[in-house]
């Protein structure tokens, strides 16, 4: 018996979503240092940055939080894929089978992203805290040395420093950043739909035959993923920013009473540039990694789908 689709999306996208982290993750690294130390290195550009931490720390450092990223990364695609295919099942049901409106996309998107924020939240904490590095080990002429801890022993220093009410620091902001793959997937749809519309007009196919005789290329996901991930970005960066501080354990993001107040906060010290901080190597990374994401998954379903569909013609009866 054939798993249902939504599963074999849900395993594709936590792939591609692996897939994707692997390859950019230091640009990740330097958009989290960026939004967390802004107050240690004022005026930094984003370049800046990376040097400043390659020289102090090393280029692995640039690494720092990879196996808890790629945990939560396949973990977050995973569970955002099988809530979005099911939740879209069944509102396709309601409509016998014609296309989603945006609104129900939107709605599809909206139950997905919120139960993906609110079970993956700790994994992003921890995640957090490995790529800043808050635990001192020592002293030096200029700033504290930090150690390297695992994925298990960030987990139990989070539980002995702040407790278990911290695995979950962030989640207003990151309830908001739903809006950030809403946007994206609901773009995604409605490029593509734009697309085949317009090679089925250009290529006269008949209605029924048009996704089969112009179906989208490789390239054509690389673009639109890479296109609503720009917008999407763009769009919810500033609540990132506040997120990425209040779950790095550091004085200032503790001292945040809610997402609006941490906004607040960053404005009033920093200027509307502190929202900002980082959002370069930030949209660089978002844009490759949903570039990548999409492509890896849609290739990963295809290849799927087609072996699953070989192994039912030799399966014994």
């Amino acid at each position: 018996m054939a798993p249902p689709d939504s599963l074999i999306h849900a395993s594709s996208g936590a792939l591609g979503g692996i897939c994707a982290m692997a390859i950019t993750y230091p640009l990740i690294s330097i958009s989290t240092r960026a939004q967390v130390e802004a107050r240690r290195h004022p005026g930094e550009s984003s370049l800046e940055a990376a040097l400043h931490l390659i020289q102090r720390e090393g280029f692995v450092s640039l690494y720092d939080g990879l196996g808890s990223s790629l945990i939560g990364i396949a973990i977050t695609n995973g569970i955002y894929y099988l809530f979005f295919e099911e939740t879209r099942a069944i509102l396709l049901r309601t409509r016998n089978r014609l296309p989603l409106t945006t609104l129900q996309s939107m709605l599809a998107g909206a139950v997905a992203g919120s139960m993906t924020a609110v079970l993956t939240n700790p994994i992003w904490v921890v995640n957090t805290r490995q790529t800043v590095r808050v635990v001192p080990t020592g002293t030096s002429t200029n700033e504290p040395k930090s150690e390297r801890l695992g994925f298990g022993q960030t987990i139990l220093h989070i539980l002995k420093s702040d407790g278990p009410r911290a695995f979950f620091r962030g989640l207003g902001p990151a309830l908001i950043l739903v809006i950030n793959p809403i946007l994206q997937y609901t773009l995604f749809e409605q490029l593509t739909r734009i697309l085949v519309l317009r090679r089925r007009l250009m290529s006269k196919t008949p209605v029924k035959n048009a996704e089969k005789a112009r179906p989208l290329r490789d390239l054509d996901f690389f673009l639109l993923g890479a296109i609503s991930k720009l917008f999407a970005t763009g769009v919810t960066y500033p609540y990132l920013t506040v997120k990425s501080r209040m779950q790095s354990g550091q004085a200032e993001g503790r001292g945040y009473r809610n997402t609006w107040d941490g906004l607040s906060q960053i404005v009033k010290k920093d200027g509307v540039k502190g929202l900002y901080r980082g959002i370069a190597p930030k949209l660089t990374q978002s844009v490759l990694t949903a570039a990548f994401l999409f492509l890896a998954k849609e290739r990963i379903y295809i290849a799927t789908k087609k072996a699953l569909v070989t192994a039912s013609k030799v399966a014994p009866v």
